[in-house]
């Protein structure tokens, strides 16, 4: 049971405002399924904020295949870094835009816009080249 934002960011499907480096994070590893909230008054005394019970499921051999895992975490964190920077700006200290080219990802687009897969196959390519 966790805070029902955290929850939420937890399992954001890409392109929605909850969306960002903890949701990639998890659900590379993770199948996650908010269950329920829990109302601010189900506790003595009430909370400020609701929370939710969330399930992680690891995905076992149905998760991505990585090729490094630091890559991927480097790679994430710089694409959600600045939000309102296009992917060839910023993960410009990362890769260029050959490198996006060969991953199938568009130079223009925001870090919020990729899959968890698209993370998962450009990082294979920075790691790769």
């Amino acid at each position: 049971m966790l805070q029902r934002e955290v929850v939420a960011r937890m399992s954001a499907p890409p392109a929605t405002p909850d969306y960002g480096r903890l949701s990639v994070m998890l659900q590379s590893r993770f199948a996650v399924m908010r269950l329920f909230i829990v109302p601010a008054g189900a506790f003595r005394p009430a909370p400020k904020v609701e929370s939710a019970v969330v399930r992680l499921v690891p995905l076992g051999s149905a998760r991505p295949p990585l090729a490094d895992e630091h890559t991927f975490a480097r790679v994430v964190a710089a694409a959600f870094g600045q939000r309102r920077k296009t992917l060839k700006n910023a993960l410009a200290t990362i890769c260029d835009e050959d490198v996006l080219a060969r991953a199938g990802i568009d130079p223009k687009a925001r870090g919020e816009t990729l899959s968890v897969a698209d993370f998962v196959r450009l990082a294979n390519v920075v790691t790769m080249r």
